[in-house]
């Protein structure tokens, strides 16, 4: 052998012996250097994320791993966690979700990003495919706008109908919203990002939610709250959890061993990590032992860091626990390629992800009402359009809280309606009511409207915040203390067209929602405050009426330098008196307000609202101008909304805030042809003139192309095929929950006695008629239901145990128009003495048809809707027998019916 040919065998055998001992270059970037392979063995990628994050942590001293596990508050990411340079560990750099990414970095994209139509509204698609592509596209923009943790999706059931935040939840039916959720966990996972479900477990409302003590049976945890939890792990490897504020049967849940050890990690199989909800976390060993992995605290809420350390080094948490919540972070940040795909600040595609986030709205929108197809509208029958409505011309609708995203770009209603119908039909805007905000949130009458104050017979030189009719200040003067004493010199004076606040938590860092009718109020006053209002109050006609005032903290409503109402408000609460009032007549106001009450320890930030019950036909300049419009158009449209955000609490009623539902019978009697299109993230009352207007389109948060959504939609480019995944009760006294046991509580402690009958459950176990049924949505075809068949396919050959049941039916379009139908399959109740529910939903499928096709649809049922689960033996439990099979549009619009019959079980066996 010649110099040359040793030289060369040398050399391959050196580049063998190092791929064996070391492996393959990890070409991912400088993760993978050479170097690193040697420095760094938990780089090489050809290993698994167990074998990486085994080789990580045997270099890793106890204080790296607790800093680790414990996040930090950064100006540019919220929740965080600190990178280890020295051993090419990268930082956590969280997004809040659900609904877009929320970037808090001004420096990434001037913190834009999409704004998507809320998930309540994905939900409405029941479209699996849909949901996929809504993770996509949040794990394609948090990767490019550097962060790789989406805090997302929400997976708490929406048991209360009007729950503020029932626009992050998909919908109150675990299997639907197992599906939804799983799918969309796969869609930003499929990028370098993991995905956080939240919030674990039973945050089911507002009010009170931190501190409220659920009490729930173990039978309602897994037929109801912890599946879609358990599906997402099952099905997409869910990378993270976040725990809640809320106590569940006695134990705060982040600290719930029950709940986080047993039940998730052991009974589940959960190998990804538990974090935090942002000051959740209340105590140092004991959530470090039932299973908390990940703290992501805020001044002054940290327990962990240096205290953590602390317990380690005295015996009351052993570094095998640290360990265990070390290795958990790791194995998810090595599988789902963190580590070896660093985050990039790329730009994102506004074009085609504003496209796909308006294909999204328009699948999510439900046509509840249609009577002599008044919709779509036809723009050769129509001359001029009344868009009516405070927020119909803001394009940035959308509900507060962390899943308030700052969007790329926004169409309005108004706008879209105005370029869809073209040159040749006059749309005029009248906005009905005074705007929509924060202090909506908030039970109690609605605000007196800015119409009937005034602050003077002179406008004053100060800020206003409303128009102005004639030489009259619209409103009254407001002076604004950062005490809550009214001491010293205020620290704003403006004109506030109502009175209606709501700050705190509301006005922190944007999270009000945006309207340039809506004055800044500096975040100053968001604790300790007191405020006073001044002018005067005028009746728009003679009658009876009530006012009032709701706050947190105390307020004193002066008539005529009179005491009239005075609220002390303890808790946040309405005092209202009533009074005979003269049209016109004017009497000196003035309102003065208190934050001398606190929120679970903090100050109440301001929340009070001068309210009013006027006689039924009252009505204000802003109604009066939308009546006028509305006469003399062909067509009225009203855009409606809520105000619905995270935070403190939730209205106790359903009624539309800030009197529009007054607006909408007052236009609807001066012109049949009104459509309201509601855009809300939860059930409102319509039962006052839900008779009185031929359609109503359910909108939702529609995200910012939500205004070329609604257009399209009105005028027949689209066919509406969007489903409800919630029930929309008459009223809130009309639903499974409407006792105070149920919701809120009682001396703290939420009463879930209504078990596994949430929802539409409830309400047939009830007997209770909702307005629209879960599942229901109109098209502008109709559905033809037939030839329903139920087929069995046995689990083996040994056996005659039935592992699956299909359903099989033809469905056809017998319309004039193309649409898409969600074929609904319910169980009935089950063969066994156990309370089950008369209906529950199996599965379903959305098919498209063209005029006059026909499909056969194949739907394989769900074996837990066939199944309940024993608190005795802990399992699944198929009992036999004939089981009844509903096929259908709705939960109550069934078409077809028919049966099942389970065999006996062999010994031992039960559903899983």
């Amino acid at each position: 052998m010649n110099v040359k040919s040793t030289w060369l065998y040398r050399m391959v055998m050196m580049i063998v012996i190092v791929a064996v001992v070391i492996g393959p270059m990890n070409i991912a970037g400088a993760a993978g250097s050479r170097t690193d392979r040697v420095d760094r063995p938990w780089m090489n990628t050809s290993l698994s994320a167990e074998k990486r994050t085994a080789l990580l942590l045997q270099e890793m001293t106890l204080e790296e791993k607790i800093d680790l596990v414990t996040g930090k508050v950064n100006n540019y990411y919220g929740f965080y966690n600190n990178p280890i340079e020295r051993l090419g560990i990268p930082a956590l750099t969280m997004a809040d979700g659900p609904a877009g990414v929320r970037i808090a970095n001004p420096d990434v994209q001037d913190k834009q990003s999409t704004a998507l139509p809320a998930p309540i509204a994905l939900a409405a698609t029941w479209d699996t495919e849909a949901a996929k592509q809504y993770g996509d596209l949040l794990g394609d923009e948090a990767y490019n706008t550097t962060h790789n943790v989406v805090l997302g999706p929400g997976m708490d059931i929406a048991r209360i109908p009007w729950g503020s935040r029932n626009f992050e939840s998909m919908g109150e039916d675990p299997l639907l919203q197992s599906q939804m959720a799983t799918a969309y966990v796969k869609g930003i996972q499929s990028h370098p990002v993991l995905a956080t479900a939240k919030h674990y477990l039973m945050n089911n409302q507002e009010t009170e939610r931190f501190t409220t003590n659920v009490k729930v049976s173990d039978r309602a945890l897994h037929e109801i709250y912890i599946r879609p939890f358990q599906e997402a792990i099952a099905k997409a490897d869910l990378g993270g959890a976040m725990c809640s504020f809320n106590k569940v049967n006695g134990e705060p849940a982040c600290e719930n061993k029950t709940l986080l050890t047993d039940l998730l990690k052991k009974e589940m199989q959960f190998k990804g990590f538990v974090m935090s909800d942002y000051g959740a976390n209340l105590s140092t060993a004991e959530s470090a032992n039932s299973g908390l992995d990940l703290e992501t605290p805020g001044t002054p809420y940290g327990k962990w860091g240096d205290q953590l350390l602390a317990a380690v080094k005295n015996g009351k948490v052993s570094e095998k626990t640290i360990d265990d919540k070390a290795r958990r972070i790791l194995v998810q940040m090595f599988s789902k390629g963190l580590f070896d795909h660093p985050v990039q600040n790329n730009q994102i595609d506004v074009r085609d992800h504003g496209k796909k986030a308006r294909q999204l709205a328009e699948e999510s929108m439900v046509l509840l009402q249609n009577k002599n197809n008044a919709l779509p509208l036809s723009k050769d029958k129509l001359k001029s359009i009344a868009v009516i409505g405070p927020d119909a011309d803001n394009g940035t609708v959308a509900g507060g809280g962390s899943s308030l995203v700052n969007p790329t770009y926004t169409v309005s209603p108004l706008e879209a309606i105005r370029n869809r119908a073209g040159k040749g039909v006059t749309v005029q805007y009248a906005p009905g009511t005074d705007p929509i905000s924060a202090g909506d949130i908030m039970p109690g009458p609605s605000a007196v409207p800015s119409s009937l104050l005034t602050t003077s017979d002179k406008k004053e030189n100060i800020s206003a915040g409303y128009a102005t009719y004639g030489d009259v200040e619209q409103g009254l003067r407001g002076e604004y203390w950062s005490n809550n004493k009214m001491e010293g010199n205020p620290i704003l004076v403006r004109n506030d067209g109502q009175v209606n606040m709501n700050l705190g938590f509301y006005n922190y860092q944007g999270l009000n929602a945006k309207s340039p009718k809506i004055p800044n109020t500096p975040t100053t006053l968001n604790g300790l405050i007191s405020a006073r209002w001044t002018g005067a109050i005028a009746a728009p006609k003679d009658g009876d009426y009530a006012l009032s005032l709701t706050s947190l903290g105390s307020s004193k409503l002066y008539l005529d330098d009179k005491l009239f109402v005075d609220n002390q408000g303890a808790k946040l609460s309405t005092t209202k008196k009533n009074i005979s009032l003269k049209a016109g007549e004017k009497h000196k106001i003035r309102i003065e307000y208190r934050a001398d009450y606190q929120v679970n320890g903090r100050d109440s930030g301001g929340m009070v609202r001068l309210g009013w019950e006027p006689p039924a036909d009252a009505s204000d300049k802003l109604i009066d101008n939308a009546v006028k419009l509305a006469k003399k158009s062909d067509v009225a449209i009203i855009v409606t909304r809520t105000y619905d955000s995270e935070g403190y609490v939730e209205r106790s009623d359903m009624e539309l805030p800030n009197n529009q539902d007054r607006l909408i019978r007052a236009v609807a009697a001066a012109n049949p042809k009104t459509i309201v299109v509601q855009m809300s993230g939860r059930a409102v009352q319509m039962d006052t003139w839900q008779d009185k207007v031929p359609a109503i389109v359910q909108a939702w948060f529609a995200g910012q192309e939500q205004g070329n959504a609604v257009a399209r939609v009105l005028f027949g480019d689209v066919n509406p095929s969007g489903k409800l995944p919630v029930t929309f009760p008459v009223n809130e006294q009309s639903t499974p929950v409407s006792s105070p046991e149920r919701f809120p509580g009682v001396n703290g402690i939420g009463d879930y006695s209504d078990g596994i009958f949430v929802g539409y459950r409830g309400y047939e176990k009830s007997g209770i008629q909702p307005a629209f049924a879960f599942g229901h949505g109109l098209s502008y075809t109709t559905f033809g239901y037939s030839d329903l068949k139920v087929k069995q396919h046995a689990s083996g050959k040994k056996s005659t145990r039935t592992s699956t049941v299909e359903v099989s039916l033809k469905l056809k379009n017998t319309g004039k128009a193309a649409g898409a139908e969600v074929v609904q399959v319910y169980s009935g109740k089950l063969p066994t003495n156990v309370e089950t529910p008369s209906r529950q939903l199996a599965g379903w499928s959305k098919i498209e048809l063209k005029p006059g096709q026909e499909k056969k649809v194949r739907i394989e049922l769900d074996p837990k809707a066939l199944s309940y689960w024993d608190e005795k033996s802990k399992a699944w439990v198929m009992p036999s027998g004939e089981v009844p099979i509903y096929a259908g549009s709705s939960s109550q619009d069934i078409r077809l019916t028919g049966s099942v019959t389970i065999p006996a079980a062999s010994k031992g066996k039960a559903a899983r």
